[in-house]
């Protein structure tokens, strides 16, 4: 007898050689990336770190297909990226919700967009439960809090089903206090959908707390330093020792530990 079917596993997410120039403000080129070889393991949790400038972004948005690059390629199970797709949905720093929508129609308009709303109306429904916003649907983004707004946001992301969702500094303008009920909200989503979930962040501790690995950028122009593979069971004690130690290396090889810089991190 044959046993059920073994569901393929989806998000893998490869990077070749791949290189960014762009032109300054006086037209000469700026070489934004060099080099750059990565594996994202399907379903993992990973988080690009690095000095301001050092090309996190621009890298996030070659993966998205927001951009293109001038040297390698970037494929997503095995198929080269060749422009923006539904499968890779993208989180901004701001929650960039529609003003004139309801927060249910901005969870709804990617399903519109993609003409397949008629077939699943209810699934906005689900998708403001998972994100604890069924009580919030009719109201519109100005008349909810920014933590809510970012929850819509993910939603507004993961009801296309993205094989990777892309995380650009998502917590960065939320105070203490909420970016850290968010980071578990993070945490709980990717648990529950698998989801391939890559993340910018200029905080330390979000990267540690959040990710399989850390890639650790250089200064422009922006290569891999490092990789920190991070083997602490969830959910993660931010005074435990391992994670202090983590925090520490981590600072080092971004040579801000001992110095008057800092970056923005929450101890």
């Amino acid at each position: 007898m044959m046993g059920n079917p073994v569901e393929k596993i989806t998000g893998a997410v490869s990077i070749r050689g791949v290189g960014r120039v762009y032109a300054d403000s006086a037209g000469n080129p700026m070489e934004a990336l060099r080099d750059v070889h990565l594996d994202i393991a399907p379903g993992s949790f990973v988080s690009f770190i690095g000095p301001s400038g050092c090309g996190k972004t621009t890298l996030m948005r070659l993966i998205a297909g927001l951009d293109e690059t001038a040297s390698g390629e970037i494929t997503l199970d095995g198929k080269v990226i060749d422009g923006t797709h539904y499968e890779r949905g993208y989180v901004f720093q701001q929650a960039n919700l529609f003003p004139w929508m309801s927060i249910r129609q901005n969870i709804a308009a990617g399903l519109k967009a993609r003409k397949v709303y008629r077939d699943c109306r209810d699934k906005p429904d689900e998708y403001l439960r998972m994100v604890g916003l069924e009580d919030f649907g009719r109201m519109y983004p100005h008349q909810v809090s920014g933590g809510m707004a970012q929850r819509a946001s993910l939603a507004r992301a993961l009801i296309n089903e993205p094989k990777v969702l892309m995380l650009d500094e998502p917590l960065g303008a939320l105070d203490a206090f909420t970016r850290m009920n968010l980071q578990d909200e993070l945490l709980r989503l990717w648990q529950l959908r698998g989801t391939t979930m890559i993340l910018v962040t200029h905080d330390v501790d979000e990267a540690i707390y959040l990710s399989d690995r850390i890639i650790v950028m250089s200064a422009r122009p922006g290569s891999i330093k490092e990789i920190v593979d991070i083997d602490m069971e969830h959910p993660r004690d931010r005074s435990a020792p391992e994670f202090i130690r983590l925090r520490s290396r981590i600072l080092e090889m971004l040579h801000f530990a001992g110095t008057s810089r800092s970056l923005e991190y929450y101890l």
